[in-house]
């Protein structure tokens, strides 16, 4: 990463910082004034973090192929959909989780030197970039549809209790958190279908073949198996609710696994750089 493309990222961070602080007060206490000041603040770091990639992207390396620009680009694509979602629903509240994963993964992601994913022998580097862009679209649609049900589970919880607090009152209704997570999930999964597919395109052109044993791609096969009953039980079942929030929360864990698997694979791992 660049002098100043990290530079630039670490403006973003310290906007981000604010959503953090916002993301823990509204446990406690609502304040719509400083709501608005975190979605401005929030704003301004994408523009930030938009022109750190950029300047990423028009350095002409493989950028995307080191953990700290993964976590960049999903760190912003979950911010952006964070945006859309607060355009449709007018709440900012699924900030209370996606603010810290926000300000986490830019925080990594603006430390220091991380390994790289070995990619020397990709010859189809478009591909691989397609293919990076599209499955991080997926996994931020996990991360916002994991906010919503953590969300989900606590107005429940807390409106179960009849005890007033004034979560309750910041939080929109069920149904509205409810469709949060739903619509992620449908915005999402095409990305995370076309991520995978993708994927099998630069295996194949790399490798000939698809290693359906290595662990990074059974756990991503697995995770997009979780993606695919979610979706299927929530259009066909109607499955709402507390079965979704838990449904959605385990597609979470599946894809910090497949994530994390980055570093076993033996055709898709990540070295030292």
């Amino acid at each position: 990463m660049g002098p100043m493309s990290l530079l630039w990222l670490r403006f973003a961070l310290g906007c981000y910082f604010i959503g953090l602080i916002y993301a823990f007060v509204a446990l406690s206490r609502t304040s719509d004034l400083f709501s608005r000041i975190a979605l401005h603040a929030a704003s301004l770091g994408m523009v930030f973090h938009f022109v750190s990639l950029t300047e990423l992207f028009l350095s002409g390396q493989v950028v995307w192929a080191s953990v700290h620009n993964g976590e960049s680009l999903l760190a912003f694509l979950s911010m952006a959909f964070f945006m859309v979602i607060y355009t449709i629903y007018q709440t900012t509240s699924p900030g209370v989780v996606v603010f810290p994963v926000v300000f986490f993964l830019t925080f990594v992601a603006a430390v220091d030197e991380q390994p790289v994913l070995l990619t020397q022998f990709v010859s189809h580097k478009g591909w691989l970039i397609a293919h990076i862009i599209l499955i991080f679209t997926g996994y931020a649609a996990l991360v916002l549809s994991f906010g919503a049900s953590l969300l989900y589970l606590l107005q429940e919880r807390r409106l179960k209790s009849k005890k007033a607090t004034s979560l309750i009152s910041f939080l929109p209704a069920l149904e509205v958190i409810d469709q949060i997570g739903y619509r992620s999930l449908l915005l999402g999964f095409p990305f995370m279908t076309l991520g995978l597919l993708t994927g099998s395109v630069v295996a194949m052109t790399t490798y000939g073949h698809v290693d359906f044993l290595d662990p990074k791609i059974l756990l991503s096969l697995l995770m997009w198996a979780v993606y695919m009953v979610m979706v299927f039980t929530r259009w066909n079942s109607g499955w709402r609710g507390r079965r979704a929030a838990f449904l959605a929360t385990f597609a979470f864990v599946a894809a910090l696994a497949a994530w994390a698997a980055n570093y076993f694979s033996a055709i898709h791992r990540f070295a030292a750089s």
